[in-house]
């Protein structure tokens, strides 16, 4: 079969010859209703008869990959799509450098990988289970369909990782497979594994800014895991970036359309102090402060997803060859890193220092300053939208020692702007900082479904162009009866 064409005569569509594995198709068909009653339990919740109009994957050929047409949620057509193989591939890191890119697990480093692709795979239920609520108040059935799209994606991506643990870990990965439907975000029993992915999406700027900030932590970790010496991992995560694309898109479009909606607003009433919080409150729409606040809460949470900035785990899984550093290949040096040096920012005296250390061990302190470099570009088309309203307002990244609960800042009180201060300045500038729970009720107040085609909630603008080229009045989802 061509790789870059999907099977659909199965039950699960594939572009890895599943109807000749028959041992695997079966263990994947005897997980499937487990999946199901996943979906239907914790996916998104009132709209499973809905008809969606979703893109579907028929090629993997990045010119031209996916069909959009109307389908209700749980008949979407979940598959295992891997990125076609590279001819003659080699490892391109680690103690393995220059050696065949291994197609089967390399038992040294076994445990290791699986741990990998489990990690990795928790998270992509754990969004859906995330944002199951948001259906209901949704502004738009544009940003309706865009939720589902991204839901229904992110399903697909547990399918790509637990497609991984059935062919190549026997019956560990069948148990691993299991306890990926059995853990959900935010029990205190059987919570997810990483930190972010426990916390609450209440609402639809959370949401955007989960898929700007916390979607784009996952692009960094697929482009890492895109690198590895095993094969299959590679091609799987290679074609997952061309899906979580669209879910940054969603993010950064959507804080874009909220930010110009507020400035609008404010231009039309004559406010042009955007600090005057209860005056802009009043036009219906989020004011700039309280999107910083939500921005500083979601930075600082998806930069906990890096782990500390020391890492021998990171280090290890380097040297075996199994998850390199963000385009890897693209960077010019040895991809041994035996003898170089990393800056990482540290306590030291009582003081954020920058210390070189040894770069191997410094790979989560890297890849996390690529993905802040990356976070950058949003924040520039977001100022600018305020800048060319005339509004004398800049959103800003806050410091990485900014609120963190892991790695060299954990234990310190910092402001957004990296001064270390005690915890009683802290206490009574937080509400400052981080959204209050007033804040919350503020935002849920304006969270009112719009289900009309072509109506907008009064806090959000209409996006300049539609999905798939569509008119601004197209039925996006047609809700049932």
């Amino acid at each position: 079969m061509d790789s870059n064409v999907v099977d659909y005569s199965t039950k699960i569509p594939n572009n890895v010859g599943l109807t000749q594995d028959r041992q695997v198709l079966r263990a994947l068909e005897g997980w499937h209703p487990g999946y199901l009653n996943w979906w239907r339990d914790m996916g998104p919740e009132g709209f499973q008869e809905a008809m969606v109009y979703l893109r579907t994957a028929y090629a993997v050929d990045p010119r031209g990959w996916a069909k959009f047409d109307y389908v209700r949620m749980p008949d979407y057509r979940w598959g295992i799509l891997l990125a076609p193989a590279e001819e003659n591939r080699t490892i391109p890191f680690g103690q393995h450098f220059g050696e065949p890119a291994w197609q089967e697990v390399p038992g040294e480093y076994r445990a290791m990988l699986r741990r990998l692709v489990v990690i990795q795979g928790d998270t992509e239920p754990a969004s859906v289970e995330q944002q199951r609520h948001l259906g209901k108040t949704a502004p738009s059935l544009y940003d309706m369909r865009n939720l589902f799209q991204v839901n229904v994606e992110e399903g697909r991506h547990l399918w790509a990782m637990v497609y991984l643990l059935h062919k190549y870990f026997g019956r560990d990965g069948r148990e691993e497979a299991d306890e990926l439907l059995r853990r959900r975000s935010g029990s205190e029993d059987a919570p997810r594994m990483l930190g972010a992915f426990n916390e609450a999406t209440p609402d639809w700027l959370s949401f955007f800014m989960f898929t700007y900030f916390t979607d784009r932590d996952g692009k960094m970790q697929l482009h890492s895991l895109a690198q590895s010496g095993f094969d299959p991992l590679s091609r799987t995560c290679r074609f997952m970036l061309t899906e979580e694309a669209h879910h940054m898109f969603v993010g950064e479009t959507g804080i874009t359309r909220t930010v110009q909606r507020t400035c609008e607003a404010m231009r039309e009433a004559g406010i042009s102090d955007p600090t005057d919080v209860e005056k802009v409150r009043a036009l219906g729409v989020i004011d700039l402060p309280t999107i910083q606040k939500k921005l500083n809460l979601h930075y600082s949470l998806s930069l906990d997803l890096f782990g500390s900035e020391v890492s021998t785990n990171a280090a290890n899984a380097f040297n075996a060859g199994l998850k390199g550093r963000y385009r890897e290949t693209q960077i010019e040096d040895d991809h041994r890193l035996e003898n170089a040096t990393y800056p990482v920012l540290k306590m030291v005296n009582g003081a954020i220092t920058k210390v070189d250390e040894p770069a191997l061990t410094a790979l989560n302190m890297r890849l996390r300053d690529d993905y802040s470099a990356d976070c950058v570009k949003g924040l520039l088309r977001w100022n600018k939208v305020i800048t060319t309203a005339g509004i004398d307002y800049q959103l800003k990244l806050p410091h990485v020692a900014f609120h963190r609960q892991i790695g060299e800042f954990k234990d310190v009180e910092a402001t957004p702007q990296g001064e270390l201060i005690d915890a009683a300045t802290w206490k009574k500038s937080e509400a400052d900082w981080l959204p209050s729970a007033s804040d919350g009720d503020f935002i849920a107040s304006l969270m009112r479904s719009k289900i009309e085609p072509g109506e907008f909630a009064s806090w959000i603008s209409a996006p300049k162009v539609g999905i798939d080229n569509k008119p601004g009045d197209f039925e996006y989802v047609r809700l049932a009866a």
